[in-house]
Formats: C-alpha cells, structure tokens, sequence
C-alpha cells in the first residue's frame, strides 16, 4: 500500500479544524492540504470512526471559504452540467473512473474497511454528487488527479494561493 498524501496531525491542527467546523473534529488521521498561511483547508479522516461506523469520505473540505465557495458553486446547479459531461465524454468518465480508483487506493492505505469496499466519496466513479468531497480529493492530491474537483476549483470563487482565513488575517486596529 502506498501512503496517502497528508501531513501528520497536530493538537494546533484539531483546534483549528474544531474552530473551522464549528464543533469537534473527530477522527482526523491527517492534513491533506493547507492553506498557504498554514491552516488545515482538507482532513484525511478515518476511513472507520471510533463508534465502528464506517465513513467514506477519507477527504473532507474545511477550510470555511473553500466550504463557503464550493456551497456556493453547487447552489449553480453545476453538478448537472458534469453530470452531463461525464455522459459525453469518454476520456472524462475514465479519468474520473482513475480518480475514484485513486482516492480507494489512499483511504485503504491508512485501513480497509469492508463495508466500504469500491465505494469512494463524490458520486465517483459514475456520477457528480458533492463538489465538497471532489474538491477536498483535488487538493489533497494536486491537479490531474481528479478532473470534476480541478474542473470545480477552477470555477470556485476561492483559491488555493490566497490566504482567506479570518483568524489568521492581522487586527485592522493592530491590537
């Protein structure tokens, strides 16, 4: 098994991800993409919680402009329109079918739970469902990897390359 791209978490990072969610982070296993002030932008989380429950969506977005614009771009309906892409273009659905495959690969490297067996967050591999999960795949794995999240982070009204984050932006009055 490879090792999935993520960065080990720190208590700093739970208070963050805590602060971000607004509630507890539970079973973060790791910071799969930051902020490029630092901040946790997408956990890696347990592919099985602590109350056994199975959880599939081993990239979650939470950095809360990311979350904020991504809402937003599905309000737009957009997951239609990818929807209607994956149907039409074949080279797409294999690349997605690739991402899908990609994504399993890096969740099953941390544990493999049965009851999650071919099953990968998003709507992968054959449909769009949620942008957030696609999204948070697409950071955590950088461009090319998954084509609906590139595809989704290029029309999101938030970037990776600006920092964005309300607590780590200075004091207008400098205290």
């Amino acid at each position: 098994m490879t090792t999935p791209p993520f960065d080990p978490v720190t208590a700093d990072d739970i208070r963050a991800v805590s602060a971000q969610l607004g509630r507890p982070a539970r079973n973060v296993v790791g910071i799969a993409a930051r902020c490029v002030c630092g901040a946790p932008t997408v956990v890696s989380t347990a592919p099985r919680l602590d109350d056994g429950t199975p959880f599939p969506t081993f990239y979650y977005l939470t950095h809360p402009a990311a979350t904020a614009a991504v809402s937003t771009l599905e309000a737009t309906k957009v997951m239609n329109e990818y929807n209607d892409d994956l149907a039409a273009d074949e080279g797409l659905r294999a690349a997605y079918a690739s991402a899908h495959d990609a994504y399993l690969a890096d969740r099953e490297s941390v544990a493999v739970v049965p009851e999650l067996a071919n099953i990968s967050a998003g709507g992968m591999p054959v449909r769009v469902k949620c942008l957030h999960a696609l999204v948070g795949h697409a950071l955590a794995a950088g461009p090319g990897v998954n084509p609906i999240g590139d595809r989704a982070l290029a029309r999101a009204d938030w970037s990776p390359t600006v920092c964005q984050c309300i607590a780590e932006q200075p004091d207008p009055t400098g205290e």
